[in-house]
């Protein structure tokens, strides 16, 4: 989806895009380092990113949400979220299960591994960016499932080094022209089933 919307920005911009996939971590690194013009991959803006890096206006709206294996009975949301739970590394998934108690953060540098420990029982639970949980689960039905609501809110943002103002602007208004022709709509009704 994220491919869709930047390359949908850069045909209304004239921007010339070369993609490089980046495991999460040295993303967000390279960000605040400038190794990157832009980085978009369902990146939350959060208070402590804006001080490493410039944000394009929100373009999706998201949240943290819970996935379990089909069998549990236990895990019925956020209240009760207890255990081995993964999350990826570095995430606003991983800062929030931090926070409860009963749970035990498992970082994981790739969240689909994440996934394919709680479909084989080494982990209670994944939490999880509500688009990401969704799609797993549609890929899986007998195996997994959601539990409870998504329970943060959560807005993402195009990253752009701190600098590079031009580049940010032409980002939001190819982001604004994109919006209005309902193209966000259309990659999201495409990718997120």
């Amino acid at each position: 989806m994220d491919i869709d919307i930047f390359d949908a920005i850069a045909a209304k911009q004239n921007l010339i895009v070369t993609y490089q996939n980046v495991s999460w971590d040295p993303l967000l690194a390279g960000m605040a380092q400038g190794l990157y013009d832009a980085a978009i991959s369902s990146i939350t803006i959060t208070e402590d990113r804006k001080k490493d890096m410039l944000f394009s206006d929100p373009y999706f709206s998201a949240g943290q949400l819970i996935t379990v294996r089909k069998d549990n009975t236990t895990i019925t949301g956020i209240a009760n979220l207890k255990g081995t739970v993964a999350v990826q590394l570095g995430t606003t998934g991983d800062i929030e299960v931090q926070k409860i108690a009963a749970a035990t953060s498992k970082p994981y540098d790739d969240i689909g591994l994440a996934f394919q420990d709680l479909m084989n029982g080494q982990v209670d639970a994944v939490v999880c960016d509500n688009p990401v949980a969704l799609q797993y689960v549609a890929k899986n039905p007998d195996k997994l499932k959601t539990v409870g609501d998504v329970f943060t809110n959560e807005s993402y943002g195009i990253a752009v080094p701190k600098g590079k103002i031009d580049l940010l602007n032409r980002i939001n208004d190819g982001l604004a022209e994109i919006k209005a022709a309902g193209v966000i709509t259309q990659a999201s009704a495409k990718w997120l089933k």
